[in-house]
This record gives C-alpha cells, sequence and structure tokens, in this order.
C-alpha cells in the first residue's frame, strides 16, 4: 500500500509539473507525458541507479533535456533525483553537457 502511495505522489506532483504548468510542454521538443509513463521509474528518488529501459531511452533520445532541466522545480527535486536523470541521459546515449543546471543539480561529467 505504501507503495501505491508513493508512486501516487510521485506521479501527481510530476504531472503537475510537467504538463500541468504546460511550460515545459509548449516550450521543450519532445514527448514529455512519454518521458514520464517510461522514464518515472528510473529516477525516483528511492534505490539504486538502474540501467533504463529501450522505451525509456526511445523518448529520451527525442526530447530537449536541457531545457526539460531548465523548468525542473523544488517540487520535482523532493522526488526525482537529478542525478538519477543524469545518469539516465548518458546511459541513453544522449549525455547532458558538464555544467549543465538540473535544478539545483549541476552535471559534473563529459
Amino acid at each position: 500500500m505504501a507503495i501505491s502511495i508513493t508512486r501516487f505522489v510521485f506521479f501527481a506532483v510530476l504531472v503537475c509539473s510537467f504538463t500541468g504548468n504546460n511550460m515545459v510542454s509548449a516550450e521543450c521538443a519532445g514527448d514529455m507525458q512519454g518521458l514520464l509513463q517510461e522514464c518515472a521509474r528510473y529516477v525516483q528518488k528511492p534505490g539504486p541507479m538502474i540501467q533504463p529501459s529501450a522505451g525509456c531511452c526511445g523518448v529520451v533520445k527525442n526530447v530537449d533535456l536541457p531545457c526539460v532541466c531548465s523548468h525542473i522545480t523544488t517540487e520535482v527535486e523532493g522526488v526525482i533525483s537529478m542525478e538519477k536523470a543524469a545518469f539516465i541521459a548518458e546511459a541513453c546515449g544522449k549525455p547532458l553537457s558538464r555544467g549543465t543546471h538540473c535544478g539545483s543539480y549541476v552535471v559534473q561529467g563529459n
């Protein structure tokens, strides 16, 4: 039951932050809904870093990640690990440039 509530809260925050706001959807190229559906489980704060699925990578490759990063809110950072998000981007072959800000996280790699 706790997992279901956690996932509900996680998705509610993401949907409100990304699609409800429409700012990210309107300004950033790519499928934001697909990004949420395919990649959410890989960037949740609890748990280890794991390799993303092919479906997640397919969406990541077609999203303007630096643009999405520029719209990350404190609420989103409360449930998403920006370090995991950067890991997923790199694992999918679309690494974020060193120094890119994703919310308050600054990418260290590359």
